[in-house]
């Protein structure tokens, strides 16, 4: 279980920067519409773990002797391209740039929320086959996964007017560094065992 809450926190970090990021760059934002982009995040977050398991268990017999390299790299992969994007956006981001369409525009509008919930949670759309590679089942994980999103989420919005300049980057960088060691632990275990 503890590990289905780390993945959920590293899955999360996507997902709390644009809440963070939001939350900052818009004047006012209603209380319903600050929980129903926590929703929507969250609901990504639920489903794409599945749909990645799904993907998975349709070709696993192909590739059991080798799905811990796998599972081992998919996470790399994503905790890596979560580093690499924290530290690369470390330049701060001027929230009214003359050149760009106000960001009251952001989470408030139904379409760009969508997109914005899809985007980040590709991610876990490879966790989900990472679990599926493993023999995994994917229902409880995905539940911790969503649940985590959204309550995450809620504090990013709730806070991100105060602590948009320090967590915006460092909760991606933990995020990434988390995916990493979850890797290496299940490509460690694998290799103890034998398997």
């Amino acid at each position: 279980m503890l590990t289905y809450i780390l993945v959920g926190f590293a899955l999360a970090a996507d997902a709390f920067a644009v809440s963070v990021s939001a939350a900052a760059c818009t004047s006012v934002l209603p209380v319903l519409i600050g929980l129903r982009a926590a929703f929507m995040f969250g609901l990504f977050q639920f489903f794409m773990p599945i749909v990645g398991w799904l993907l998975g268990s349709a070709f696993s017999t192909y590739i059991q002797g080798f799905d811990h390299w796998i599972a081992f790299m998919l996470l790399a992969f994503v905790g890596g391209k979560m580093l690499y994007e924290a530290i690369r956006a470390r330049k701060k981001a001027d929230c009214h740039d003359p050149d760009e369409r106000p960001k009251e525009n952001g989470i408030m509008r139904l379409d760009t929320l969508l997109v914005l919930s899809l985007a980040t949670s590709i991610d876990a759309m490879a966790i989900g086959l990472s679990y599926s590679l493993l023999g995994e089942a994917i229902l409880i994980p995905s539940i911790v996964i969503g649940t985590t999103t959204f309550v995450v989420c809620l504090l990013g919005i709730e806070f991100g007017k105060h602590l948009k300049e320090i967590f915006e980057e460092w909760a991606e960088i933990a995020g990434g560094s988390i995916l990493i060691l979850i890797g290496l632990k299940i490509l460690i275990e694998h290799l103890c065992s034998g398997k």
